[in-house]
Parts: C-alpha cells; structure tokens; sequence
C-alpha cells in the first residue's frame, strides 16, 4: 500500500461561520484506490499557501511510501529544514496528512482509528460548546450577560451539561495586558448570571486567550473562583508555561492550555512546570493523532486530563473524537453546538451527539466520509486568515 496523490480543499465557512473563517481538508488517495481524509488547523499564512506546504511535504516525505510509516514521516516532518524543534506550521500541515493516513490505515484493516490506538475506552464522549448567538442575533450578543444566561438554560435543556464562554474582550499582538476593572467585573457578572440560571447542571469553562499578565490573571482568578469554573483557560500567552505555572499555583481554578501548541515537546514544558493539568491539543495542529497520543500518556502520568479543542472543522472533530474514544485521561471535547449545520453538511454522515454527549463512530478510519460536492461549492473567496488578534494595542477601555 503506498500514498500515490493528494487532493486539498479550501472551504469558506458560511454564517454564522461557527468555527472560523474557513476549513483546509486533505484527501491522500493510495496506488490501490484506498481514499483518508485530513483536515489542517494552521492559519499563520493565507489557506493557499498552507494547501501548497501539504502539497509540498506530501511529495517530499508521503509521496510513495506505507501510510503506515507514521512515526518514521513524522521525524523526517519534525526535522525538515534541519529544524528538530516545534513549527506551528509544519505540525499543522502534518497533522492533516497524518490524521488521512490512519483513515487509509483503518479502511484498509476494518477498523475504526482507536482500535489501532489501544481500543475502546469511552464509548461516550461528554461535549461542551460556546454560548454562541441564537438565529438572528448579532455579535452584541457575546456582551450580554442577561442573554448569555438565558442561552445557557437553552443548552442545558438540549443536553449540554458544560458551556464556555469568552466574556474578557479582544485580544492583541501586544499582549499581555492587565484586565480592566470593567471587564473585570462584568466576567464576575456573566458567572454569577450563568451559575444562578443553571445551578449545578452544567460546569462553567471560562475561556480567555492569553491576553493577560500572571498578576492580571490572579485578579481575574478571584474574582471567578466563587463560581467553581471547571477551567481557567489560557490565562497568559502560551510561549512561557514557566509564567502560566505561576497562575495555576495561586488559583484553585483548573488552569487548561493547548490550542496554541504544538509537538509532544511544547506540552512537556506545560506539564514539567506545572502550568495546566487540562491540556488542550487540537489533532490538526498539534502533529497529528499519534501526537495526540503522546501527549494524553505524558498527561496521564501527571494526573492531568485531555479535552481536545476544536476550533476548526468536522474533520478535526472527528480525529479529537478517535483520541478521546481511546485515552482513560479524556474529560471532556469541544463540540460546535450539536455539531449541525455546515458542520453536517460537509460530511456524508454527521457526527452522533445525543444528550450530550458524542457518540464515537464504529466505522473504519476516522469514521466520516467528506462531502466532496459541498466543500467544492463553498470556496473560500475571502483574505483574512481563519483567527486574527488586534494589530494595535488595546486601550484600558
């Protein structure tokens, strides 16, 4: 069985555009027809220039060889260039083609991907999603403490028993920052709203990124500890978890981290220092499935816990889905919602979430199918990449 070509797809995400801007998908297909799908979560450079890097490592390192091979193509991924060393944007570009090699992998043996990973340990997956606007509301919405609740209730009622919001405001390339006493205390208000509508139905996860100094974190900290966050996540920028540890030491709130990472070596350091115990690997950019797998067992030997984060696409979703299946740390993964609308259209099948949890698929691969005529019918036409920060720094108010 050998890799013989590669297909990319840059598809624009429709409003509400939950997931970002738009997704990048890989299809590999083998010498004996044998097609897997990879979805790429990397937005330092334009979507097309990320296509053409896939495009450019599959034939420098997957063009003709065993899909098989994953550990042998992920070093020689790790050390292009003469590098050793983690790059965002080559883990991302290898976690797409890595994640549509265990699909080959797993069609070709009849086995879904955790079963090749150490076999069925949670054959439900609890889900979390943001509190996101309901049909025809703007993004006011996300400043409204009174709606923010309200909407909470509507979750809860569908199933949901965790929601995530993001009440701190923008965040900037000139970060980190103090949080100001306004945001401050309208954070403290979205909480206690929440906490008061929902009671001890649904954990609240407490979403910032990165946006603040260790001494500006802790006084966020205290003020949400009264409300028993399941999370505090990613207090201070990502780069020195030895800064971040200093937040996780003071609160009594679960620090968790990840989504910015990448490689089993970024996500030692969170471990060694102490700075989170959630960890928050993304499978599409934090080099691919077996990655993922490192990471959960380094984890593991920590206490710490595992819930994928999913800011991106179905396909994703479905690798964060085939690690959790199969890791005894998982706590919980990111879903968008209930994972419907343009997220269902672009696979043949959709995702199972029922009573909220997801349903881990018993299909071979990955075990969903890409909807090859919706991706193509939704190009993305725009120029900004997937998530921006704030090119100027941000004022107090």
């Amino acid at each position: 069985m050998k890799l013989q070509s590669i297909k990319t797809f840059i598809v624009g995400n429709p409003p509400p555009a939950f997931g970002g801007r738009y997704f990048v998908f890989v299809k590999l297909t083998t010498a004996c027809g044998i097609e897997g799908v990879g979805e790429i979560y990397a937005a330092t450079f334009g979507p097309k220039v990320i296509a053409a890097m896939a495009e450019d490592m599959f034939g420098r390192i997957f063009e003709g060889n065993d899909p098989k091979q994953i550990e042998t193509m992920w070093r020689k991924a790790h050390g292009a260039g003469f590098t050793l060393r983690p790059d965002v944007s080559v883990q991302g570009v290898f976690s797409g083609l890595e994640m549509a090699c265990w699909d080959i992998v797993g069609k070709a043996l009849n086995q879904p991907v955790y079963n090749l990973l150490g076999g069925l340990v949670n054959p439900r997956l609890r889900s979390y999603t943001y509190l996101y606007p309901g049909e025809g509301e703007d993004d006011s919405f996300y400043d409204d403490p009174y709606r923010s609740a309200e909407r909470a209730v509507e979750y809860v009622e569908q199933g949901f028993t965790a929601l995530k919001l993001d009440p701190v405001g923008g965040y900037s390339v000139f970060d980190p920052r103090q949080p100001t006493l306004e945001r401050m205390e309208l954070s403290e208000k979205f909480c206690r709203l929440i906490r008061e509508a929902v009671g001890t139905k649904a954990d609240i996860l407490f979403g910032t990124h990165g946006q603040f100094t260790i001494s500006g974190a802790k006084r966020l900290a205290q003020k949400l500890e009264p409300y028993s966050p399941l999370w505090f996540e990613e207090p201070t920028p990502p780069e020195m978890p030895e800064e971040m540890a200093k937040v996780a030491h003071y609160t009594s709130i679960p620090v968790a981290t990840g989504e910015r990472l990448c490689s089993k070596y970024e996500f030692a350091r969170v471990l060694q220092t102490g700075a989170a115990s959630i960890l928050q690997p993304n499978l599409g950019r934090v080099g691919g499935i077996l990655e993922g797998k490192k990471i959960a067992a380094m984890a593991e030997t920590h206490y710490a816990q595992i819930a994928p984060h999913l800011y991106c696409g179905p396909i994703v979703a479905a690798a964060n889905i085939q690690l959790g299946a199969c890791i005894p740390n998982f706590l919980i993964l990111e879903s968008i919602q209930k994972f419907g609308g343009f997220h269902a259209e672009l696979l043949k099948k959709p995702l199972k979430w029922e009573d909220g949890y997801v349903i881990p698929s018993s299909e071979p691969g990955l075990g969903v199918e890409l909807n090859e005529e919706v991706a193509l019918a939704h190009p993305y036409e725009g120029d900004k990449l997937h998530l921006e920060m704030a090119q100027t720094p941000l004022g107090y108010f």
